[in-house]
């Protein structure tokens, strides 16, 4: 019993340590331990080991760790690119090592010993189109092209000189990235997995490889539920608890004796198969939150420029609330002081901060059909697009 305490544990500590890292900074997990140990990985484990470095080896170690830093934090590398081969990698060899001996099985037939090798080398070449694909690089020859794709709502896009990039009007939509160095259209974010930037041209690939991921993870927890429910009816698990144990013939009695017979003897399986079932519910949050990003046309990006504006325009706005209900209570002061109020009108009347409204106004947002058809055809490809350039041209 000690061996699948061990799994159980492990199990539960991996899923939160996994849920911590990538979902502590959501505002749902606000003065949670979720939200602590998400400060203490992202933050306090590095702050931890630079004052350690520091007090063993002095200032040279410091500058050696900061130079460490730089490079994987701040600059382009590969180290994400390569720890995600070798996770698919070594997940990949685990499952043909433990489970490909019981294919074909009862659930499951031969093909899946090809499907599987498929639906892997498929997610690979989606992360390497998605890795070295251009996401729509701005710059001074090609300026002029990207200018008409998207037109200044002059809200969070305004005319404005990139200072790195010298580029007098960067185009709408785009952000100069500080890791790549180079100013990129429709910006979404850098993604360190990738060692690229996600924007307008590259961004289909992008959801194309967490819809492929999700969908592979899930085939793979599902396929090895399947081996595992075949060895239980091969095996006839079943009869031989209710027969030859007399067990009743229920969920409730057997379910815990399968579940031990399980883990005693499929450990390694049960332990992929838990690994691929939390990284695919990871995968599903992350590909709703893009989803609902395309659909509505923003990108990460925009969404923090819009929560900024829509902060300061809300502080405006309850700004001139408050110095208008300043002066109506003034003038109400003055009606009072003439004629009594009704205690009942004076409680239930609003106050003017409750009718302070701020709309968001997303011009981009052009309909579902036609924000997803961007999404997969990138305005800057379309044929159309590209004559009304050469004709400004």
């Amino acid at each position: 019993m000690e061996v699948e305490w061990l799994l159980v544990i492990h199990g539960v500590v991996t899923l939160l340590v996994l849920v911590s890292f990538l979902c502590g900074q959501w505002p749902i997990f606000d003065g949670t331990f979720i939200q602590k140990i998400h400060f203490f990985l992202t933050f306090g484990v590095c702050d931890y080991f630079r004052r350690f470095v520091g007090a063993v080896f002095g200032q040279r170690g410091s500058d050696a760790l900061f130079c460490v830093e730089y490079y994987c934090c701040d600059r382009p590398n590969p180290i994400l690119q390569l720890i995600y081969l070798g996770i698919i990698g070594a997940s990949y060899y685990f499952i043909v090592q433990s489970a490909f001996k019981y294919i074909p099985g009862y659930y499951l037939g031969e093909v899946h010993r090809y499907t599987s090798l498929l639906a892997v080398g498929g997610g690979i070449l989606l992360f390497l189109l998605t890795s070295f694909s251009d996401p729509g690089t701005v710059n001074i020859e090609n300026v002029s092209q990207y200018l008409s794709a998207y037109p200044y709502d002059n809200i969070i896009f305004s005319e404005k000189e990139c200072p790195t990039c010298k580029i007098p009007n960067r185009p709408a939509r785009s952000k100069h990235c500080s890791i790549c160095d180079r100013c990129v259209t429709r910006f979404d974010h850098h993604c360190g997995w990738m060692n690229n930037c996600i924007g307008e041209r590259n961004t289909r690939y992008f959801m194309a490889f967490l819809l492929w991921h999700f969908l592979l993870c899930l085939y793979g927890t599902v396929a090895i539920g399947l081996v595992l429910a075949g060895r239980l009816k091969e095996l006839r698990v079943i009869d031989i608890l209710t027969v030859y144990y007399g067990f009743e013939n229920s969920f409730s009695s057997l379910a815990p004796h399968v579940v031990v017979w399980l883990l005693d003897s499929y450990n390694t399986q049960i332990l992929i198969m838990v690994f691929l079932a939390i990284v695919s519910m990871l995968l599903a949050g992350f590909l709703a939150y893009h989803t609902k990003l395309c659909v509505t046309n923003t990108t990460t990006n925009e969404t923090f420029k819009w929560q900024e504006y829509l902060n300061w325009k809300r502080k405006v706005n309850e700004a001139k609330a408050s110095a208008a209900a300043l002066k109506s209570s003034l003038g109400e002061l003055n009606q009072e002081m003439m004629r009594p109020v009704s205690k009942w009108k004076a409680f239930f009347r609003r106050s003017h901060l409750e009718e302070v409204e701020v709309v968001k106004n997303n011009i981009y947002d052009k309909g579902l059909l036609q924000n997803v058809s961007e999404i997969v055809i990138p305005l800057s490809t379309r044929r159309s697009f590209i004559q009304r350039k050469s004709k400004s041209g």
